[in-house]
């Protein structure tokens, strides 16, 4: 990969060969500036430097790019913004970003340096997520057409000592975490969200749930209700096509699906993910039940493939185990809306001029406003507790 030089300079001396193993924070190389090649005023500061008997003054040290070395003191200048950690001073393109965490080719690397482009708010398409040359392209276009906000000229936090307070413990994020913040941060940005909260009646679901369950157990499977879930959630996606819908990188274009893959939100120790189980409208109750189990167990094992994660034409997440009454979900893009489930609770409802008891259960549908309107996800909601409370719906 291309590491970054913090300035202009002649390399005098390699600290590690064709092969090696370098660990965060070793140096790989001594860099002398050259004379007239001292940094613009808005660059940032200098790496740390190490005087060697070869040079007559102080030599920069370039650093892996997962290194985070120390700025030395400013002279006389503006304090610049403080680099992002894992990059080295002057490797930043536009902002604090995770541009040195993108999965990207050091070719298209060079070529989002060329553009000014911060590879961190790039959707890669290639595999197992890698950003490539028409991703960037798209991007650069969505962005000068206005179609996408420019996230990199966001405000960032600035950097809080917390030690000053008491004491700290420092834990890294796995890289489950990592990967996924950076996906929610990006849809979240470049994605204006709308939630429509709504609730259905499942008591005469959750009572022919329970006379399946013996059966269930029978052939070894665990019948929830994700699994009743997942086919409401395909009969109404049948009837608002534009919820099971992309929207193109250029914003022109609504890319609909013909097919029904749906991402099923799994909590594991390493954090949240969402493989997806295909062909969902083609597959029974109990046929899904095992695949729900089967997909799950494999990602709190640490065995789900990326293939496993990918294809999803909408996403479901339920916290009906947990607790809770409502929450808004992020939009897993390029997904245009994903479905968001609470605990269901018995609350008296009247009816026939008198209150009975029923299993409400609260939902919430958060979509891309730039695809869905407050209308149709009105109507998607208000159709989808028709369904649920009468699951028979699925078969029309």
């Amino acid at each position: 990969m291309d590491i970054p030089a913090p300035y202009a300079g002649v390399v005098r001396e390699l600290k590690v060969a064709v092969g090696d193993k370098v660990r965060e924070g070793v140096p790989v190389a001594v860099i002398e500036p050259i004379a007239q090649g001292a940094p613009p005023p808005a660059a940032t500061a200098p790496a740390p430097q190490i005087p060697t008997a070869a040079t007559s003054q102080p030599a920069a040290i370039v650093m892996p790019s997962d290194a985070a070395p120390s700025p030395a003191p400013a002279a006389a200048a503006p304090t610049p913004r403080p680099a992002p950690s894992g990059l080295p001073h002057g490797a930043e393109i536009v902002g604090a970003s995770e541009s040195a965490r993108a999965h990207a080719s050091p070719s298209v690397r060079r070529f989002a340096r060329e553009l000014g482009v911060d590879l961190g708010l790039v959707p890669g398409s290639g595999p197992r997520g890698r950003v490539l040359r028409d991703d960037i392209a798209a991007f650069t276009k969505s962005v000068m057409s206005g179609a996408r906000s420019a996230a990199a000229g966001l405000p960032t936090a600035p950097p809080v000592d917390f030690s000053r307070f008491g004491p700290v413990e420092h834990r890294p994020l796995s890289r489950v975490q990592r990967l996924a913040g950076q996906a929610l941060h990006r849809s979240w940005v470049t994605v204006p969200h709308v939630t429509q909260f709504d609730e259905a009646d499942i008591t005469d679901l959750e009572e022919f749930r329970q006379g399946k369950l013996g059966e269930a157990e029978r052939r070894g499977v665990k019948l929830t209700l994700l699994s009743f879930l997942l086919k409401a959630s395909v009969t109404a996606l049948r009837k608002y096509p534009e919820f099971c819908a992309s929207l193109s990188p250029d914003g022109e274009t609504l890319v609909l699906k013909q097919y029904f893959h749906v991402g099923v939100a799994v909590n594991t120790g390493n954090g949240l993910i969402v493989p997806v189980i295909r062909d969902v409208d083609q597959m029974g109750l109990l046929d899904l039940a095992r695949e729900v189990t089967v997909v799950s167990e494999k990602a709190r094992a640490g065995k789900i493939a990326p293939a496993d994660l990918q294809g999803g034409c909408f996403t479901i997440s339920s916290l009906g185990g947990v607790g809770g009454t409502a929450f808004t979900p992020i939009v897993n893009a390029p997904e245009v809306a994903i479905l968001g489930v609470a605990r269901a609770a018995m609350r008296p409802v009247y009816r026939g001029g008198e209150f009975v008891p029923r299993l409400m259960l609260p939902f919430a549908l958060s979509y891309d406003h730039r695809v869905i309107d407050g209308v149709a996800g009105a109507r998607f909601t208000q159709f989808l507790g028709t369904v649920l409370a009468d699951i028979r719906q699925i078969l029309l």
